[in-house]
């Protein structure tokens, strides 16, 4: 059974610096030496999607250059607030997905979990923005009805993580949990999708890699960078620690109008991926959730930056390019998409 002691943890170091994220438009771009106007209004989020970003990841852009693609990946512009057409709300087909508050099963022998709606980071184009977390959600107080699920289902041998970000939760609540996953027999693997060892890789201390060494599982972590100026020294450094506790590290990006679009962008991706001791896994074309739209990219466009990579690149740095489309069993790969 899951409980929560009642007794409060001291913060740790994650913790702090997460509570330090910005939420101001006007605070971000007085670090980045920007002028208050440059993207138009700076106090509105046009969706209601807040500002959030970690000062780490704050640091890792240039100043006072608005193009910045890891600015432009954050930044909410007047341009997230016209309808657009062919864009929704559940681009992915979430809700209808969903078998138990929190619990999606789309595919074949795996399931995921909506652990929470919190993130250290809110990505412009996330495919979630609009998602209803506080009544569909996997919270400490639906995970045994969530487990239930699972112990029901002996064809499922892969459970996901999700969110939000899974590594917003609490070391104390996340052991507990994978302890629990742990004694379900069919299970064979955990994944984890986080953004948390890029945005904040502090996040990735003792305590983390004490429970994610524990388990029994086989345990895969696919993080999420979209430009290779996310990968520094600590990102790096992040990831060695996940390494050394026998974790398979894989990245999933999004093809982002503005920041990644470009064949040298996603060549020097794959390059520090790859160095960090990261294999590139997935190439997204963008999910069509509204307040998203500015950053599409027409799929020819895609399919030859595809081919670029693979005349550049040996086979196991190039990503496989696909996009998620709701009710179909899997990935569709971008040579299978009509334009």
């Amino acid at each position: 059974m899951i409980t929560e002691t009642l007794h409060s943890q001291q913060l740790a170091g994650w913790q702090i610096e997460l509570a330090r994220a910005i939420s101001r438009p006007d605070e971000l771009l007085r670090c980045l030496e920007l002028p208050p106007d440059v993207f138009g209004q700076p106090e509105i989020s046009p969706t209601g999607f807040p500002l959030r970003v970690t000062r780490g990841f704050v640091a890792r852009m240039r100043k006072g250059d608005p193009e910045d693609p890891l600015l432009r990946q954050v930044f909410p512009l007047p341009s997230e607030a016209p309808a657009a057409e062919d864009f929704s709300l559940d681009p992915v087909g979430d809700l209808g997905a969903q078998v138990h508050p929190g619990v999606l099963h789309k595919y074949q022998g795996r399931a995921l979990f909506i652990v929470t709606g919190g993130c250290a980071i809110h990505c412009r184009y996330c495919f979630r923005q609009h998602f209803p977390y506080s009544s569909a959600n996997a919270g400490l107080d639906r995970w045994q009805g969530a487990l239930d699920y699972l112990r029901r289902d002996s064809s499922i041998t892969e459970i996901i993580l999700s969110g939000g970000d899974p590594l917003a939760v609490t070391d104390q609540r996340l052991a507990a949990l994978v302890a629990e996953l742990d004694r379900i027999r069919h299970l064979e693997r955990l994944r984890i999708h986080t953004r948390m060892p890029i945005v904040l890789p502090e996040r990735i201390d003792d305590r983390c890699l004490t429970w994610l060494g524990a388990t029994r599982l086989r345990t895969v972590i696919v993080v999420h960078a979209n430009h290779g100026a996310e990968i520094d020294e600590e990102v790096s450094e992040a990831m060695q620690r996940l390494r050394a506790i026998g974790a398979i590290l894989l990245n999933q990006s999004v093809l982002l109008r503005g920041v990644n679009d470009t064949l040298p962008a996603l060549v020097d991706l794959s390059g520090r991926l790859v160095a960090a001791g990261i294999l590139p896994y997935y190439l997204h074309l963008l999910d069509r959730v509204q307040g998203a739209a500015h950053y599409d990219t027409p799929r020819a466009h895609a399919v030859a930056l595809m081919a670029g990579l693979r005349s550049r690149l040996p086979g196991y740095m190039v990503p496989r390019c696909v996009r998620e489309q709701p009710g179909v069993p899997y990935k569709v790969p971008i040579e299978l998409l009509e334009d």
